[in-house]
């Protein structure tokens, strides 16, 4: 796009002289108006101006009479800027391949004659639409900027700010932490993003699941073991506490470890000493611990299976992590941004999600969290074969949204007054049904376009 260009863009793709004219004069007033009169030079225009919306007749030479010129140039836009909002111009007979071109990626279609005022709302709204998409990106690149001030940590709900609030402010102290929350919540991030922000970002980060490690073996791993302590113990190996050394130690899932080894960790916290296996020297090393569970620590105490001794030594600032689905809005911000970085790796051309991959996106439980979330997400870049994520991709069985409540009767006080509101309704949720493509719901309802605007219009949608 050439620097100082209006933004307000459109492309006219038409074989007949006289409509192009007559779009140029109408629409010129409002926006930049370019003109093509066959696919090759549509795009060349598009490839240079990159218009935000396109009006793209499909009976285009050499095959005035047929859609085949006229469809390369829909998929190779789409290709080129996925995001275009491209309205497919056809012919009385043209309903099949206008419903093929929305199926391609096409943001509405048209069907001649071309009725200029009823054309300039589509237009209007498809530019309106654009920049809804614009300053949503603008929002998610936002996000992403704040998200690398956290470490990768990604939330807008008042929830996730808290935990931004507490990082940032057990971060410049040389407190333990304890990070709780389901499997899948990013606990790890939590912890990367305390030791960032810290005075020891410099020194080690190091990690160590304790519930995947055997009870034998976790000893060894934690404070290292001298030559010949045990058969197989060949040679001297340092613990991952010495590796910590004036840096960061995560214990993740803390409360798998077994009581005998919940003493020895007690006593190093209290002492920062610690002997390896085998040994006899005490050790001086200097680390903050921050550690992680998914179960109920409390209870646990209770029932006797976690130290309150050790829980009190690394449990001065706990910091609670929501799980997904208790996080609203920032499920599908997530998913947006997962969808983002994949179509990007995976070099595919994704617009975004179909109102029912978004339905089931958000009325999901999301057993697995973030990752569960992040899995799925990728999978459906993999799967998907057109622009758009349907509920297949994601592994979803495909469903329908549910339908809006029917109004009790007595809520209304005239029988008019009952008819507007479920015309309303069924207005309301048709265009949900057909994600917002007035054409389809138009269709649903048994009533034209123009009446479908007049009708959104009189109800205030």
């Amino acid at each position: 796009m050439e620097k100082g260009e209006s933004l307000n863009k459109i492309l006219i793709v038409d074989d007949i002289e006289d409509i192009r004219k007559q779009l140029k004069w109408g629409l010129g007033r409002e926006y930049t108006v370019l003109l093509a009169a066959d696919g090759t030079e549509a795009l060349t225009l598009f490839r240079r101006h990159q218009p935000l919306v396109v009006t793209l007749d499909l009976g285009l030479p050499p095959d005035e009479e047929g859609t085949e010129e006229g469809f390369r140039c829909l998929g190779e836009m789409l290709q080129i800027a996925p995001a275009t909002k491209i309205i497919v111009i056809t012919g009385n007979d043209g309903r099949e391949n206008a419903l093929k071109a929305v199926q391609m990626g096409a943001y509405d279609h048209y069907t001649k004659p071309v009725d200029l005022d009823e054309l300039k709302v589509i237009i209007s709204r498809a530019f309106h639409l654009q920049t809804i998409e614009a300053e949503n990106r603008r929002l998610q690149s936002t996000i992403m900027e704040r998200a690398g001030e956290n470490n990768g940590i990604i939330g807008q709900c008042p929830s996730m700010q808290q935990v931004f609030t507490t990082i940032r402010k057990v971060a410049q102290s040389e407190v333990s932490v304890m990070v709780s929350g389901e499997s899948g919540t990013g606990k790890e991030l939590v912890a990367r993003a305390i030791h960032d922000m810290s005075l020891r970002k410099h020194a080690p980060f190091i990690a160590i699941n304790c519930g995947a490690i055997p009870d034998t073996l976790l000893e060894s791993e934690l404070f290292g073991h001298e030559k010949g302590s045990f058969t197989g113990a060949h040679v001297r190996v340092l613990g991952k506490v010495e590796y910590a050394h004036k840096g960061t130690l995560f214990l993740d899932e803390i409360g798998e470890i077994p009581g005998v080894l919940q003493v020895k960790l007690l006593r190093f916290l209290q002492e920062k000493k610690l002997q390896r296996v085998g040994g006899r020297e005490d050790i001086s090393v200097d680390v903050r611990i921050i550690a992680a569970t998914n179960i109920d620590i409390t209870k646990a105490m209770e029932d006797g299976r976690f130290r309150e001794d050790l829980f009190y030594r690394i449990g001065v600032v706990t910091v609670d992590l929501p799980p997904l689905r208790n996080r609203g809005e920032d499920i599908l911000l997530l998913a947006n941004i997962f969808l983002r970085k994949f179509s990007s790796e995976c070099n595919k051309k994704v617009r975004g999600y179909s109102p029912e991959a978004e339905q089931c996106i958000a009325s999901y439980s999301w057993p697995g969290n973030v990752r569960e979330l992040e899995n799925k997400v990728k999978r459906a870049v993999i799967m998907v074969t057109g622009h758009q994520i349907e509920s297949d991709d994601l592994g979803f069985a495909t469903q329908t949204p549910p339908p809006p409540p029917t109004p009790e009767i007595h809520e209304f006080g005239t029988l008019k007054d009952a008819r507007e509101a479920l015309e309303r309704e069924m207005i309301l949720s048709a265009i949900r049904t057909q994600g917002g493509n007035i054409a389809k719901a138009a269709d649903v309802l048994g009533v034209s376009r123009p009446t479908l605007y007049d009708l959104m219009k009189k109800h205030g949608i």
